[in-house]
């Protein structure tokens, strides 16, 4: 039955002869697994935290509600990754100076496959702008085309003391690096702040890329994937480490060095294009248009500070074979307007988490998993359009580590991310889940949003958020169906077998 009739018949239909006409239209594995339960919901609102709450039961439908949300589990999409956040030089830093013994409980509260279990974060290659310092592996103003001032040392002292213990909790964290920009003497205005890179050493950024990999994993650090630079579209008027790469020299530089480099090695680290916004979703299909860069690309990574995440599927439907990745962002903000608690916007984090799972995105990752409680350390100067007497500062990383006392405060985007990562597991499916009259995409705004995912045990998991006030939902599998009344500004996840 078609979107438009369907609504056209729930208008002028009882409600049940409306859900039975619906049950009729889902799969036969849909009823099967509406008779299992039961379900088991935890929620975050006011005072609770990912807190367990009573168990809810399937019953068979009697009325339809007009806002339903309807599961189909038997209809899948892509396979998920997973979810973390961003080891940058300055959350690494953060963590160290944590005491041993709480640092030990903290990272396996963050890891461990039966805590939060993130396990898809993202590294930087040098610093970026939340460093200590501006660095790169080649430190020096004469060029090093053949790389011989080449070190890692800077990494030695705490990231890769972290990534380790990281890995250690988790054998299954997945690493992906950004680099900031190159070594400046690669750049026309030798230096790491803003520019670009000059042509004549792509090559050489190629081997220096190659012996960042190869220095890590000697260090029994393996980086998974790595993409070929951190927002490629702007150099931040030079205000921290950035570079400016034209579409023609991100295509240049993966199909003539790097994924030929690559490839000769026997390397297995995926190479991501673009890591840059929403709103560059044409860019990303004029360079996976390129067959010879098509080659070696695995995916695209994205960033959520412009457009929206529909531009990801824009992408998906031109080159359904590549994968999606969400590398660092969050929900929108218009300039100007105060922002909302860090501590406290779970429901935003959790609607627009939901809709970055509804448009192909295979992983989360978002920013500095930890900074202190001014939100630093961090060498850049802030963009004066970004109104900087309006942001707080704590709540800028996942986690708040204050330098006196080292108490940690989770932020709302950490409770977000628990109805996530506490539940979906690697290899689970993002599944069809529709209100009655919405888009596949995209949750209409105001109405409860939602995503659903069944993983490879065959447990199901629905994670709702409800940025307005307290309604009640139902959600409809099959022949059966229940109500959930969901509190003001609140996320929600339900699990059965």
């Amino acid at each position: 039955m078609m979107e438009s009739s369907r609504r056209g018949f729930l208008k002028g239909a009882s409600a049940t002869a409306a859900a039975v006409a619906l049950a009729k239209g889902l799969p036969a594995f849909a009823e099967a697994a509406a008779a299992s339960g039961p379900v088991q919901v935890w929620s975050t609102f006011g005072d609770r935290r990912h807190a367990l709450g009573p168990a809810l039961s399937w019953s068979p439908v009697s009325q339809l509600a007009s806002d339903a949300i309807v599961l189909n589990p038997g209809a899948t999409r892509q396979e998920v990754l997973g979810f973390g956040a961003a080891f940058t030089d300055a959350s690494c830093w953060v963590l160290s100076q944590i005491p041993d013994e709480q640092r030990t409980e903290l990272m396996h509260e963050l890891f461990s496959p039966d805590e939060m279990a993130l396990n898809v974060c993202r590294t930087c290659t040098g610093s970026s702008d939340y460093s200590r310092s501006v660095y790169s592996f080649d430190e020096g103003s004469d060029p090093d085309p053949e790389l011989k001032r080449f070190s890692i040392d800077h990494d030695k002292a705490y990231i890769l003391p972290t990534l380790k213990a990281a890995r250690k909790l988790n054998p299954d964290l997945f690493l992906f690096s950004s680099p900031w920009s190159p070594p400046a003497w690669m750049k026309f205005n030798n230096s790491m702040l803003g520019g670009t890179i000059r042509k004549s050493t792509l090559e050489p950024y190629s081997r220096y890329i190659k012996m960042f990999l190869d220095a890590y994993r000697a260090e029994g650090v393996e980086m998974n994937a790595i993409t070929v630079q951190n927002e490629v579209d702007t150099t931040v008027d030079g205000r921290y480490p950035a570079c400016l790469w034209a579409q023609e020299d991100e295509i240049l530089f993966v199909r003539r060095y790097l994924g030929p480099l690559l490839r000769k090695s026997g390397s297995s680290t995926k190479i991501w294009v673009l890591d840059h916004n929403f709103n560059l979703w044409g860019r990303a299909i004029g360079e996976l248009s390129n067959p010879e860069l098509y080659e070696y690309v695995d995916g695209v990574a994205w960033h959520g500070y412009a457009g929206d995440p529909t531009g990801m599927t824009q992408v998906h439907n031109a080159f359904p074979e590549k994968n999606a990745y969400f590398t660092e962002g969050g929900p929108s903000h218009d300039p100007g307007v105060p922002r909302t608690d860090p501590m406290a916007n779970w429901a935003d984090w959790g609607e627009w988490a939901n809709s970055i799972m509804r448009n192909w995105a295979k992983s989360i990752t978002v920013w500095n998993l930890a900074l202190d409680e001014k939100g630093t350390p961090y060498i850049g100067h802030y963009d004066p359009e970004e109104h900087v007497s309006s942001w707080p500062t704590i709540g800028r990383g996942v986690l708040t580590v204050w330098n006196d006392t080292h108490k940690v405060d989770r932020s709302g985007r950490f409770w977000t991310f628990a109805h996530y990562s506490r539940h979906v597991r690697r290899g689970a499916k993002v599944f069809q889940t529709d209100s009655l009259g919405d888009s596949a995409a995209q949750t209409s705004k105001g109405k409860v949003s939602h995503a659903g995912f069944s993983n490879p045990d065959r447990s199901y998991v629905v994670v709702l958020a409800n940025t307005g006030q307290q309604k009640r939902t139902q959600l409809v599998l099959g022949t059966s169906a229940l109500d959930l009344d969901l509190a003001a500004d609140s996320v929600y996840t339900l699990q059965w077998s």
